[in-house]
């Protein structure tokens, strides 16, 4: 059974059509099992808009259409995994990045990101 959990970039990418999602991710992303979302990612995005880091194609506002209208299920974040932080050393020092390998450790996700610092936590990143 493949279950993901969608890096903020790959989310972006996916639901913008962007050719910086590889063809074969984006097939594998159809095919699974269950494909999330976490709610910390839909955070960070917000507050990038509102810095000018980030820019959409299209409006933040739509991004809940988007996902309501597909198979990607939006995933919480629960005491359980603000507790896995507290376990994770600190390769990683982005608080959003964090959070999601923290949910892929507890709900025993694949994380599909280009993210290489992941690889340095107990859990299973997908690139091509």
């Amino acid at each position: 059974m493949s279950q993901f959990l969608l890096d903020t970039h790959t989310f972006i990418w996916l639901t913008e059509g962007s050719s910086s999602l590889p063809d074969d991710l984006r097939e594998m992303i159809d095919a699974a099992d269950l494909v999330y979302v976490s709610i910390a990612s839909l955070w960070e995005i917000s507050i990038k808009l509102k810095l000018g880091k980030l820019s959409l194609k299209q409006s933040y506002e739509s991004i809940g259409t988007t996902v309501a209208n597909s198979d990607i299920l939006l995933l919480p974040i629960t005491f359980e995994d603000t507790a896995q932080l507290l376990n994770l050393p600190l390769h990683h020092n982005d608080p959003f990045d964090r959070i999601l390998i923290a949910q892929a450790i507890n709900h025993s996700l694949v994380i599909i990101s280009t993210d290489k610092k992941f690889d340095a936590y107990p859990i299973q990143r997908l690139w091509a």
